[in-house]
């Protein structure tokens, strides 16, 4: 008795046996391989597209004969010749398996795709969204069975995808009957499922070809930063990022929390003015990408817990006093409507992910997804720089996290120079040590400011502030050019010998650009400005020293800079400056906008939804408001490094030269000032 022709599908190494005549796309599903189809196996969509390979294949066991496959029928060659079918590729649904063969399943082809994320990991996002699109044929209506056509919807769903107990909105209800009409009763639904019963958000006449869109959003303090995502693909079509409007209110969360105390209504204002943010976010990114708001169905946030609060309408108050009681921690899942995010559909769906206490939030969890500090075999700090520093350290035996009040500084607010990162601003600072010139780079220009063309460069943007990453670089050069002591106070004139040290009261300056010839602005570093900055980095250290006494450890393995700046930061920067704890610099990585990552990973994959849901019960948070030994981390690490650490690897790399202007440097000054 001869056997059914045997079936092989790669990468999985999936075989199986079929009868002769079966599709190559019903052998898939039989199997459990992962080939995609919307379309349901009708040759519209031509997502199951598959490599049939011929020959002897010894690893397998099988030799395939060029008839393995049935011929080329008419759907694949229509389909050829629209839109063209690459050399060798069949259609899933229309091949028929007729002997022993080997498939493989492009990449482009499997529902859980992988894309790979190129920032700080080699790892993949395997594509596993909430929001899937199926293409389905409708039993028209019939007066002897009265039943409507969602019902009739949801039995061709069952019966064609197995999509059980489904649900609708009324937004989308009033919009089922003309599609189903115009598609000939075959229409693309788009059905949502996490976690509860199925839900219908759209419908399309035919096949939709259009694709389907999510947003990943990073709500932070100072600013908020959207990824428009594929939710077929992964791919991100376009990023957008703006101001957080919450800043007239108080540029830390401490002061929005206390304008909310103190003025009857200021959380529903907050509220207000950062949801009218993300609508017009929304709408704006949607221009953008060319892309119809109707097909933008999901929206994924991630936030600090005040804003957390503020975003979802909550008072913050709580969340000001100890014990710094949440709401509510775990994750939420509700109507993007609920959020006021008029520019998506009214059935859209938010997911927002779970906070870790009271001060770590979903900013921190979504950066534990995306980093997977808890996955490390070695000791790694991971630090996601902003306005509120959320800090994580671990490895495959313990998480531990908490936030240090950094302030604005970072980001370039409560500096006298200080800018957002935008065209113009300086953004990298090099400070020669014996003449004391700077020469700098802004953003929208490669050049330096001291090389030939960097005028005509810059004429149109101009030369216009200092952007966080330039502002650190600026404060570490300064200690690096002997400009500036330990405890971080600049030095005169006479006592530097540096003649862009200008005088400002008591205090001294370095002139960085003067563009007053020109009409432009004259930026400088303050004493102000290095006050700022000791006092969001000590912050920044004292945190990082209480999750490594915790530990038990004086040292860490790696460190990773996250955060909307984290891939700007020079590590040697950040490490005279005494940000960060000693390592070998090679040991220092940036993740970029980490938890942004962490968002796009939850908007594409549900089982990183209950991954991420699991994680955050099992990280130990660390409390600075309470803890006493922060004072004295903070204290200590004022100092430029480190009053008390060593920093071995950094002094292996750079001398810093051992200056100390204090008193006599004033006096020099007061008799500068008499005269």
């Amino acid at each position: 008795m001869s056997k059914d022709p045997l079936v092989v599908f790669t990468p999985s190494g999936k075989r199986g046996r079929f009868p002769s005549g079966t599709p190559v796309l019903d052998a898939a599903r039989k199997l459990g391989v992962d080939l995609d189809s919307v379309c349901g196996g009708r040759g519209i969509c031509s997502k199951c597209q598959v490599q049939p390979s011929y020959g002897e294949f010894s690893k397998h066991g099988v030799t395939v004969a060029p008839d393995a496959l049935s011929g080329i029928n008419a759907v694949e060659e229509r389909y050829d010749r629209i839109r063209g079918l690459k050399p060798g590729r069949r259609l899933g649904c229309q091949a028929q398996i007729l002997g022993d063969v080997v498939i493989d399943v492009p990449p482009e082809s499997q529902v859980h795709r992988q894309v790979v994320r190129k920032a700080a990991s080699a790892r993949a996002i395997t594509m596993d969204p909430a929001t899937r699109l199926h293409y389905v044929e409708v039993a028209e209506p019939d007066m002897h069975v009265p039943t409507g056509d969602f019902e009739r919807l949801s039995t061709a769903l069952r019966e064609q995808w197995g999509v059980e107990g489904l649900r609708a909105d009324l937004a989308v209800l009033t919009t089922l009957q003309k599609a189903l009409r115009k598609g000939a009763w075959k229409v693309t639904v788009a059905v949502h499922t996490d976690g509860g019963a199925p839900e219908l958000l759209a419908v399309w006449p035919g096949l939709h070809e259009g694709g389907i869109y999510g947003l990943a959003v990073d709500v932070g303090s100072t600013t908020i930063a959207a990824h428009l995502t594929s939710l077929e693909t992964g791919e991100v079509v376009a990023s957008a990022g703006i101001m957080n409007p919450q800043i007239r209110f108080g540029e830390d969360l401490m002061s929005r929390v206390s304008y909310a105390m103190m003025n009857p209504g200021g959380d529903a204002e907050m509220t207000r003015a950062v949801r009218e943010a993300l609508d017009k976010l929304a709408a704006e990114i949607a221009v953008e990408a060319q892309v119809d708001p109707a097909t933008i169905l999901e929206a994924v946030f991630v936030c600090n817990p005040v804003m957390h609060h503020l975003l979802l309408g909550i008072d913050p108050v709580e969340l000001g006093q100890a014990p710094f009681a949440l709401a509510v921690s775990d994750s939420l899942r509700l109507p993007a409507k609920s959020l006021d995010l008029t520019a998506l559909p009214a059935q859209a769906r938010a997911y927002i992910l779970p906070c870790i206490a009271g001060h770590v939030g979903a900013d921190a969890a979504a950066v534990a997804l995306s980093e997977e500090p808890g996955k490390s075999e070695d000791l790694v700090l991971v630090v996601d720089v902003g306005t509120n520093a959320e800090i994580l350290l671990g490895n495959t035996t313990r998480v531990l996290a908490c936030s240090s009040p950094t302030g604005p500084a970072f980001e370039g607010a409560q500096i006298s120079s200080g800018q957002r990162a935008a065209p113009g601003a300086i953004e990298a600072i090099r400070i020669d040590p014996v003449t004391r010139a700077p020469r700098f780079r802004v953003i929208g220009c490669e050049l330096w400011s001291d090389e030939d063309g960097f005028a005509e460069a810059t004429a149109q943007t101009g030369i216009t502030g200092i952007c966080g990453s330039g502002i650190i670089e600026a404060v570490a050069e300064m200690r690096l050019a002997g400009l500036m002591d330990e405890n971080g106070l600049n030095g005169s004139p006479e006592a530097t010998g540096c003649d862009r040290m200008l005088a400002e009261g008591r205090t001294y300056s370095y002139l960085v650009h003067d563009g007053s010839a020109d009409g432009g602005p004259v930026l400088t570093v303050t004493q102000g400005d290095i006050r700022a900055i000791q006092l969001a980095k000590s912050a920044l250290y004292a945190g990082a020293r209480l999750l490594m006494d915790e530990m038990q450890t004086e040292t860490v393995d790696r460190v990773v800079l996250a955060g909307a700046f984290g891939a700007h930061i020079s590590p040697l920067h950040a490490m005279v400056l005494g940000m960060i704890p000693d390592v070998p610099l090679d040991k220092v990585s940036s993740a970029g906008n980490a938890a942004g990552t962490g968002a796009r990973i939850a908007l594409c994959s549900v089982a990183a939804r209950r991954e991420i849901e699991r994680v955050v019960r099992e990280i130990t948070k660390v409390e600075t408001a309470i803890e006493p030994r922060f004072q004295e981390h903070f204290v200590a690490a004022n100092a430029i490094p480190h009053k008390t650490a060593p920093f071995p690897e950094l002094h292996k790399i750079v001398q810093i030269p051992n200056v100390a202007f204090g008193a006599a440097s004033e006096a020099t000054g007061r008799r500068r000032r008499r005269r």
